[in-house]
């Protein structure tokens, strides 16, 4: 399987994950510079508006910047901050849906070698994430996990074949 391929099947697993609770007539605030993943769902009729790449760990109030939205979502980005929390707790509407990678036992965290902002500060297992969340405020409503497609030979790719690696949730503010 080709990386488009691969790429194709989380962006579909993704929209359709947003499609459950998300209707295309609402804002939505996608935390992360414009992206494939952003710009596939714009062309599948989604209202996104997307951060402008600032610091999320030391700009964490994107409310203020931005205006409020009907929808927050983070596609691949909470683990990439030292500190999710305080931004979790000031996103600016009250829907999120957020995908992260989970923790794989066999792997160690993802690090570019190229780009040193490319990194993952954090890999959650799931009851990381989910508490997370909740200590932030948030009410998950739903989940789904989906591996990641490999069609490399050898041990870790066969493993990443059947474990799940990314992590969806919907969650609703606590009131």
């Amino acid at each position: 399987m080709n990386t488009n391929n691969a790429l194709e099947i989380r962006f579909n697993h993704t929209s359709r994950f947003l499609s459950s609770f998300v209707n295309r007539s609402e804002r939505i605030l996608d935390l992360g510079i414009e992206n494939d993943l952003s710009k596939y769902l714009v062309a599948d009729g989604y209202n996104i508006t997307n951060t402008r790449g600032e610091d999320l760990d030391l700009e964490n109030r994107p409310g203020e910047k931005y205006g409020s939205f009907d929808v927050v979502t983070a596609f691949e980005i909470l683990e990439h901050l030292v500190s999710p929390f305080e931004l979790l707790r000031k996103l600016p509407a009250d829907k999120l849906i957020v995908t992260v990678p989970l923790r794989l036992w066999f792997a160690p965290a993802y690090r570019s070698k190229r780009d040193p902002r490319d990194q993952h500060f954090h890999e959650f297992e799931e009851w990381q994430f989910d508490w997370l969340l909740n200590k932030a405020g948030w009410e998950i409503r739903a989940r789904e996990k989906w591996v990641s497609p490999s069609r490399k030979p050898g041990i870790r790719p066969m493993l990443r074949r059947i474990t799940p690696r990314y992590y969806a949730v919907y969650a609703e503010r606590n009131s």
